[in-house]
């Protein structure tokens, strides 16, 4: 394991994302660079293929700027074709797959596309191309949005550029115009674009440097994962999530392997891990982490080849799973999309208490503040109030969007998160909540996230998700929804039981008014969508 750096005293060399692709081939050719439960890429062959869809790519006139979205399924396809079109200086846009047709709608012609790539993996979860067969259908030729669609797999549906012709015209294309492209690109230009969850809104285009993308991935791999080439980090998530894209990026730099899943299932997960035996597990979200320890087939034991852990939730739940397997090093972090995915991990050196408390300290060249919700003054240690971001990191604006941008940033450059936190004597953030989730019961201010964690230390509870109901009286009251461990049945008694467990702990306002059972949850990517709860409740009534 690489040792500690001191930042401060080293130089930073931060390359462009093709860059550090080509950098790690040249160093470890042989070595696994990216791993599926049914395949696998070295360093070599990642390059190799990358270099392929570029070529295909420049053969179609795409090139430096342009917009190629990338709608897939987790695979090896995936990867090449994010790394492929930042080989020629074009900007992946990750949609998500798990878009519908209006939200694909409004990326497509927000991004204009010069061309969407696609692949047939796992099409009975979602038929990518169909979709896009009818959201097109609907444009009308030579308007944004009304791209060529490639694909990548094996299939050959009508209308779609199959792979065979795609990389055959790619294959005319002198291999020295890709990297005379890469030797063009920018660390200013954008490296990738992501588009905002749309929990609560349409999604928002943000276009990430990349000296934000890669100097982030870079300080998380080295001070906080400290990752070298024979680390192996398991990874279930959506390859278009940001929670891929950095430790993808970090391993990049380190030249370790990345193993990935093409859709997450526990019991595949813990297979995997049982066989290729990570070193760092990116679960990142209790409704990964807990589907595993909660999976007849888990066995501690097994997975003793995981030093560090990275999940983001509540205290309580940290606690937890630093209790369950205490082999590991569980650490939180702290960001969003717009500050580069995270501004923030937890340090292996701090202790347990801290680590489960709060999310470390930011990367070296990145700011935060705290600043009070209703005036906007600087507010000083463990004071609560909005998180404000500012440094290399922070994208530079929403695409297409001026108004939205101004908003979010004040005149000194700093960027309003909209999220609720703290800092600590030694500067480290305390992630308290969203502005949108602090509840407002009887003109006290209530966070959920108090709420949720005390309702996790219940050995019936899974997880808890707290939204405020409209109330005649107080004006919202809190709602709790839990999710049960297995064994454990719904009944009036135990929703009885979890509001008096809160009693005499929280405050008598912050005591949830109801307690609702449920067996799923409504998810964005990887995130419960709080608005889909409220909007449950809307249908049942006031509290």
């Amino acid at each position: 394991m690489r040792p500690l750096p001191e930042p401060s005293r080293r130089a930073i060399a931060v390359p462009t994302l093709p860059d550090l692709l080509v950098s790690a081939a040249e160093r470890s050719p042989d070595a696994d660079a990216v791993v599926f439960p049914e395949r696998r890429a070295t360093y070599a062959q990642l390059l190799r293929g990358a270099e392929d869809v570029a070529r295909g790519l420049l053969a179609r006139g795409v090139g430096r700027g342009s917009m190629v979205g990338v709608l897939m399924a987790n695979s090896m396809e995936y990867a090449e074709a994010l790394l492929g079109t930042s080989l020629v200086g074009a900007v992946p846009v990750l949609v998500n797959a798990r878009y519908r047709s209006t939200e694909l709608a409004h990326v497509l012609h927000d991004a204009d596309f010069a061309v969407v790539l696609v692949n047939d993996v796992a099409a009975e979860h979602a038929d990518h191309v169909e979709l896009l067969r009818q959201v097109m259908g609907t444009m009308r030729p030579g308007t944004p949005g009304a791209a060529d669609v490639v694909m990548l797999g094996s299939s050959c549906p009508d209308g779609v550029v199959p792979r065979e012709e795609f990389l055959g015209t790619g294959a005319q294309v002198d291999p020295g115009e890709v990297h005379l492209a890469r030797s063009r690109v920018r660390l200013s230009d954008p490296a990738v674009m992501m588009y905002t969850s749309g929990t609560t809104a349409i999604p928002k285009g943000c276009p990430l440097g990349h000296e934000a993308l890669v100097r982030t991935a870079m300080q998380a791999g080295r001070t906080r994962f400290r990752l070298d080439a024979g680390d192996r980090v398991f990874d279930p998530l959506p390859m278009f999530h940001m929670s891929f894209l950095l430790p993808f990026v970090a391993a990049l730099d380190a030249g370790a392997a990345i193993l990935l899943m093409t859709h997450f299932e526990p019991g595949a997960a813990i297979e995997l891990i049982e066989r290729e035996r990570p070193t760092v597990d990116f679960s990142s979200f209790p409704t990964i982490a807990q589907a595993m320890l909660d999976h007849p087939a888990f066995d501690a034991s097994k997975h003793r080849s995981v030093r560090l852990i990275n999940v983001v939730a509540p205290p309580d739940y940290l606690r937890s799973l630093q209790r369950d397997l205490p082999h590991a090093v569980q650490i939180s972090a702290y960001g969003c999309t717009e500050v580069g995915g995270v501004c923030a991990f937890g340090d292996v050196d701090d202790g347990d208490e801290v680590r489960a408390t709060t999310s470390g300290r930011p990367f070296d060249g990145i700011e935060v503040q705290i600043r009070d919700l209703e005036t906007g003054a600087v507010l000083g240690v463990g004071e609560r109030g909005e998180i404000l971001v500012r440094g290399y990191n922070v994208f530079g604006g929403y695409h297409n969007d001026p108004v939205k941008t101004a908003e979010c940033f004040d005149a000194d450059g700093w960027f309003r998160t909209g999220d609720i936190g703290s800092l600590d004597d030694d500067g480290r953030i305390t992630y308290l909540g969203r502005t949108k989730d602090m509840l407002k019961v009887g003109g006290e201010n209530v966070a959920a996230a108090e709420i949720e964690s005390r309702l996790l230390l219940h050995p019936a509870v899974a997880i808890a998700q707290v939204v405020g109901a409209p109330d005649a009286r107080l004006g919202e009251v809190p709602v709790a929804f839990v999710e049960l461990r297995p064994g454990r049945e719904p009944t009036d008694d135990l929703a009885a039981e979890l509001a008096e467990h809160c009693r005499g702990h929280l405050a008598s306002f912050k005591v949830p008014r109801r307690v609702l059972f449920v067996d799923s949850w409504p998810m964005s990517a990887t995130k419960i969508q709080k608005h889909r709860l409220r909007e449950q409740l809307a249908g049942q009534g006031t509290a």
